[in-house]
């Protein structure tokens, strides 16, 4: 039986999706443990235990004011302890850099951004910015991915479990500078946009005012995303860029606004399972990848689209 360790990042009382779809996706390949590296409330780990979790893996210590390096050093000796043939990880930039450096400390391969992957561990990832998809395995003994959100169902969990809680010595001169401030990200009370099943983003053809996507947004229960051209203007904050170097997104629906659809903009989204394109402009590139596709004012279409979802209450 293939023995897998999830890590974990916790930031909540509760199994966010996305950590839901890992813990789905790792009971469908064998046994499965998780790595932990911040305190829980017991409501959490019972969630974790619901999912068929034997062993929850915990620092001694704290492993997170020394960016990531405690936390990939706290991961290695998890696969370590726990024995693990296959560890997964989310697929944010932190968690990637998590994942590369335990690989080398593992002698393991990694493969970053799957969004499929069959019993035998072959992955389906794109590639080169989006232009191939592609299928790949690791060959090492240890297979470490990064799995994209949106990409795995999240079962139903069972009954709840405390799982056994194993204590992990952590190294007490981590090789990172400490952190000497943090600034607390405005809330806007939409879901985070890498794990959104809606997101609607928008480009240089906006021209500053995310006003009409916000609304329709809000109108989906979905996150608000952006090109690199929109927040290069400073017309919206640079975590929400999506693209080649920003953020990858797969969502149920993705609704493109003002954007061109340039390769490097595609590598973030072209994964997601509807593409929706709202551009003034019928020879944009983003047409090619649409599964529908509006030539318009997108201030006039925007509206009329949030008023006629509200009016069927969607």
């Amino acid at each position: 039986m293939t023995a897998v360790l999830i890590f974990l990042d916790h930031a909540g009382a509760s199994l966010a999706k996305s950590e839901r779809e890992l813990l789905s996706l790792a009971g469908s390949l064998g046994d499965v443990s998780v790595a932990l590296a911040g305190d829980a409330e017991q409501t959490y780990l019972d969630g974790i235990g619901s999912y068929g979790v034997q062993e929850c893996y915990r620092p001694e210590g704290d492993v997170t004011q020394v960016l990531v390096a405690g936390k990939a050093a706290f991961v290695t000796d998890a696969v370590r302890a726990a024995g693990a043939d296959v560890v997964l990880l989310g697929n944010s930039y932190e968690a990637k850099e998590i994942a590369a450096r335990a690989a080398i400390r593992l002698e393991a391969g990694v493969i970053t951004d799957v969004v499929s992957l069959d019993d035998e561990l072959t992955a389906t990832k794109a590639d080169f910015a989006g232009s191939y998809t592609v299928t790949c395995r690791v060959t090492t003994d240890v297979a470490v991915l990064t799995v994209k959100p949106n990409s795995f169902e999240a079962v139903e969990a069972g009954a709840p479990v405390s799982p056994r809680e194993v204590r992990i010595p952590v190294d007490a001169e981590p090789a990172a500078a400490h952190i000497t401030g943090r600034v607390d990200k405005p809330v806007s009370g939409r879901p985070e946009l890498s794990e959104a099943r809606v997101v609607v983003a928008g480009g240089r053809g906006v021209e500053g005012n995310f006003g009409p996507l916000e609304e329709l947004a809000d109108a989906l229960g979905g996150a608000v995303g952006a090109s690199r051209a929109a927040t290069d203007a400073g017309w919206i904050e640079h975590s929400a860029q999506v693209g080649q170097t920003g953020k990858t997104v797969s969502p149920q629906l993705y609704v493109s606004v003002g954007i061109s659809g340039a390769v490097q903009q595609r590598a973030g989204m072209q994964t997601s399972k509807v593409i929706v394109a709202i551009n003034k402009d019928a020879d944009s590139p983003i047409f090619e990848i649409a599964d529908f596709g509006i030539v318009g004012d997108l201030f006039a279409v925007l509206p009329q689209a949030t008023d006629e979802i509200r009016k069927r209450g969607l």
